[in-house]
């Protein structure tokens, strides 16, 4: 096949998924616009335009997500198109071979990945945590609960002997880690509560945490509100972005630092090192869902259109996905290293894309 023709097809595949991407973003933004209106609305510091722009910073987290999804259905629309203009019948009857016009969708499919993990990912990442930091800002109050099953935690060991469990129900990762409505509980040697802090944001700083409107409890005692607290603390940043923050809202670029900071204090990098490998491997999944498009395109072409087979092709890509995100949830757990849980599923899909293929292709 010429460079004309596969650059045709490859223009049409990038076309038909940038479509898809700006449909589906438009939707996940006018979505989220409406939920964080209703979550926020009443809210002081609320105004439109700047929820317009929390959301429109949460989109390309969201685009992220559907990524594979959003290739597959392009994949599949474009060869339907090109088989409905019998551009794909024209093309194999003199002599271009299934493999020859689906290599440009495979490219097409990789670059999209390869783009994904070096622009989008970190537009995501810090698009995200920033929503979520002004979004702290605006709700950040003591909190009433004692242990919410909801919000992270972690322990940080005292000089007498004692711990201080630390939560937040949101966490902002930019220049330095920043907890909201965070509750820092104080247990003694004794191994009883001796206070509870409740603040509307913690600061992590050089040794020592700033808390900013802090109401002490203690048993027995009435609350004492106070404006700002410094508690000293031994944890860094890479321990709370490791403990806390979603390994999502870590960039790529900055991903194999994390992992390497969390091993040189000793925590578990696993969570790190899967959202890592799952970010390589991007681009291959990406191509293994274009495989899965062509095995129902090709069969549409052969025989005529058949619901079922697109059916089954979009239920083969949703459970690839699944699979993919049970074995990030084992590869994250440390039960499977992460960079077998990020490769493996992509690699057996592919095999067997590659050989359906060539049974229907080849015989």
């Amino acid at each position: 096949m010429g460079p004309t023709l596969q650059r045709y097809f490859f223009g049409q595949v990038v076309r038909m998924i940038v479509m898809f991407a700006a449909g589906i973003a438009a939707i996940a933004y006018l979505i989220d616009f409406t939920e964080l209106s209703n979550r926020t609305g009443s809210l002081p510091q609320f105004t439109i335009a700047t929820a317009l722009m929390m959301s429109a910073m949460r989109v390309p987290f969201i685009i992220q997500a559907a990524l594979p999804f959003i290739v597959l259905f392009a994949t599949m629309t474009t060869l339907m198109l090109l088989n409905r203009k019998y551009e794909l019948v024209v093309a194999r009857s003199v002599g271009v071979s299934a493999w020859q016009f689906l290599f440009p969708a495979w490219a097409a499919a990789f670059v999209v990945g390869v783009f994904a993990v070096l622009v989008v990912n970190p537009l995501a990442a810090n698009g995200f945590s920033i929503a979520e930091s002004i979004e702290g800002e605006w709700r950040s109050r003591p909190s009433e609960t004692l242990m919410s099953q909801e919000r992270p935690w972690l322990r940080q060991g005292q000089d007498d002997g004692g711990s201080m469990l630390i939560g937040a129900d949101r966490v902002a990762n930019r220049d330095q880690p920043i907890l909201y409505e965070a509750v820092f509980v104080e247990v003694g040697s004794d191994r009883l509560v001796a206070r509870r802090i409740d603040a509307s944001r913690a600061v992590l700083e050089d040794g020592q945490w700033r808390l900013v409107q802090a109401k002490i409890s203690r048993a027995g005692g009435q609350p004492e509100s106070l404006p700002e607290i410094i508690l000293p603390t031994n944890l860094t940043k890479a321990i709370i972005q490791e403990a806390i923050v979603p390994p999502e809202m870590i960039p790529f670029f900055e991903l194999r630092g994390q992992i390497e900071a969390a091993r040189s204090y000793g925590v578990s990098a696993n969570p790190l090192r899967m959202q890592y490998h799952t970010l390589l491997a991007m681009p291959m999944l990406l191509v293994t869902m274009t495989l899965i498009a062509a095995t129902v395109s090709l069969r549409f072409v052969r025989f005529g259109q058949s619901g079922g087979m697109i059916l089954a092709g979009i239920g083969a890509g949703f459970m690839l996905y699944v699979v993919t995100a049970m074995a990030q949830s084992f590869g994250s757990a440390g039960l499977i290293p992460p960079v077998v849980a990020a490769w493996l599923p992509v690699v057996v899909a592919t095999l067997f894309g590659v050989a359906y293929l060539l049974h229907r292709e080849d015989g």
